[in-house]
């Protein structure tokens, strides 16, 4: 996700690279709710099981924090992504708007 990061903090793209890294980050904040989905869920089996050693709960538990914050920069990095694809696109038709001839007049 390096390339994603620098678009993101403002290096240039094209329309092309701006909708396949749209495409990553996505996969990548719904793998990652996957996985967290499914962290949860083992923590609450051990938690509800008596016979649940402390040291699993802490592992998962620590693999759900760890989680939540991937999940949490996937998302920051999406908007941002989104932002920034928005910028770039209006930046692309004022300039096209500005290097066209006038309309109805002549070059």
């Amino acid at each position: 996700m390096k390339r994603l990061r620098q678009v993101v903090a403002g290096e240039p793209a094209i329309e092309s690279e701006l909708r396949s890294l749209a495409e990553q980050a996505d996969g990548w904040a719904r793998a990652t709710e996957a996985q967290l989905r499914a962290a949860e869920t083992r923590l609450g089996r051990l938690n509800a099981d008596p016979a649940s050693k402390l040291g699993d709960m802490a592992i998962e538990l620590r693999r759900v924090e760890d989680l939540y914050a991937e999940l949490d920069e996937a998302r920051t990095l999406v908007a941002g992504l989104e932002r920034r694809t928005r910028e770039l696109r209006t930046e692309w038709l004022k300039h096209h708007a500005e290097a066209a001839p006038p309309l109805g007049g002549t070059a």
